[in-house]
């Protein structure tokens, strides 16, 4: 025992994949429970793997039907082990941050806890983790509570079934679950602010990080009193919404299969929802799979990207996108050193921000060639946007997963499994090994381009 104790107190990293491991194993369990089952025959193994992994994860990718496979329980344990999902990848990044800040040397440690101290006192872990609870509970109520009193006056659903509904996907919208009750999601209610409204909101204060939702509440609007990260995590946020819905409104216009049928005023609503999904919950108010190419690739590009570190979103993160944005502008500018709002990006942080995204990249790359190849019959466009999503635990899905082969399945459980620890733990180690030389080895100039 005390082996196995020494061998998590010498690499404490180590804590944040089990105790993912172990919710997910917890998870399947239930789920194979013959009370969570609403339909007869029963869950094969692979199956309730899969739905375990994609709550734990917050993803939201189902081989099955979730409002009518599974009963009241079975519901409840997929928006337990959401809620579950979303705080523990909160606390695992406090977590992280904690471990970093100890590795670091002096200098390094100071000028970090310097700019942490802006958004969140790293010092306090209990109150860190206790304060996003209740920011997570604040968010979540009250958009339950609006959904619960649409569903209940709007559409005459019962008192119970209209809160129950309201409080499931007022979780997943915040946690960036991307569960729905609905068999098509939020199709039903595309032109609907009343929902439409509440669960945009939520997913993007969920997509921002508990850091920045933080400052914001402790610096209000002010921006030059937001830290560097606030600052870029606030503004990619803002560039990719309105960006993206410019996007979707113009190429999918006048697709008969998407926006075509709705007058232009009906339009926005489902265009502005689409430019918000891909990038945290995944829900969907039109069909995904019948987005013309384009759209398509757009969206994966979107579900790459993600949303802000610290948050309930995947993706390699807004501020790990602009960093290197910022490279490639200075680059081409011809300027000595990065810099974005007045402030010079640190080598090292140039450095993880590349790592991240090429591993990414190579992650995800991996995962479409081995789906594409056991799923041959289907659109390679729809493999990778189904990979993607896997892989930047989104949740929106091509119309595939239901068809997915188990060796699909399981690649897609590791994506998605990966996707939620991977970009963490990897920024987290980058961060912990760096080290110093007391000496350089001669500058090296091969051709580049």
């Amino acid at each position: 025992m005390s082996r196995f104790s020494d061998w998590f107190t010498r690499h404490p990293v180590r804590l944040v994949p089990l105790g993912f491991g172990v919710a997910i194993v917890i998870v399947t369990v239930l789920l194979l429970l013959p009370v969570s089952l609403a339909e007869p025959g029963g869950t094969r193994v692979i199956d309730g793997l899969y739905i375990a992994t994609s709550a734990i994860t917050v993803t939201g990718l189902v081989t099955l039907d979730t409002g009518t496979h599974w009963t009241l329980f079975g519901e409840g344990v997929i928006m337990v082990a959401m809620q579950v999902g979303g705080l523990g990848i909160m606390a695992s990044a406090v977590f992280m941050g904690l471990i970093v800040s100890k590795r670091l040397n002096i200098r390094s440690r100071m000028i970090a806890q310097a700019e942490a101290n802006r958004a969140i006192s790293m010092g306090d872990v209990k109150g860190v983790i206790l304060r996003a609870f209740l920011v997570m509970l604040s968010v979540e109520g009250v958009a339950s509570a609006i959904l619960a009193l649409r569903f209940y006056y709007g559409y005459g659903f019962g008192r119970f079934d209209a809160f129950w509904q309201g409080l499931f996907h007022g979780v997943s919208s915040f946690n960036s679950g991307g569960f729905s009750l609905f068999s098509d999601s939020m199709e039903g209610f595309v032109d609907d602010p009343w929902i439409i409204g509440p669960v945009v909101v939520a997913s993007i204060l969920g997509g921002l990080g508990m850091p920045v939702l933080f400052e914001l509440a402790r610096r209000g609007w002010g921006r030059r009193k937001w830290s560097l990260h606030t600052k870029m995590t606030v503004a990619g946020t803002t560039i990719l919404f309105v960006g993206g819905f410019f996007f979707f409104l113009i190429l999918e216009w006048s697709n008969p299969a998407t926006l075509g049928p709705f007058s232009w005023n009906d339009k926005l609503l489902p265009a502005l929802f689409q430019s918000v999904m891909p990038r945290s919950t995944g829900f969907n108010s039109i069909d995904v799979g019948e987005m013309h190419v384009p759209s398509m690739l757009g969206a994966i590009v979107l579900m790459f990207i993600g949303g802000g570190s610290a948050s309930t979103a995947g993706g390699i993160k807004v501020t790990t996108f602009f960093v290197l944005l910022w490279v490639i502008w200075s680059e081409v500018r011809g300027e000595p050193d990065a810099s974005a709002f007045r402030n010079r990006l640190s080598d090292a942080v140039v450095r993880q921000a590349l790592s991240v995204a090429l591993v990414y990249v190579a992650f995800i790359a991996a995962g479409v060639f081995l789906m594409q190849l056991f799923e041959p019959h289907q659109d390679l466009a729809h493999i990778m946007f189904e990979a993607t999503s896997a892989g930047a635990t989104v949740g929106q899905s091509a119309g595939v997963t239901e068809e997915l082969s188990d060796s699909s399945k399981v690649v897609s459980i590791v994506l998605m499994y990966g996707g939620r620890i991977g970009p963490v733990l990897f920024a987290t180690s980058l961060a912990i090994r760096s080290r110093y030389r007391l000496y350089r080895y001669p500058e090296g100039r091969p051709l580049v381009g």
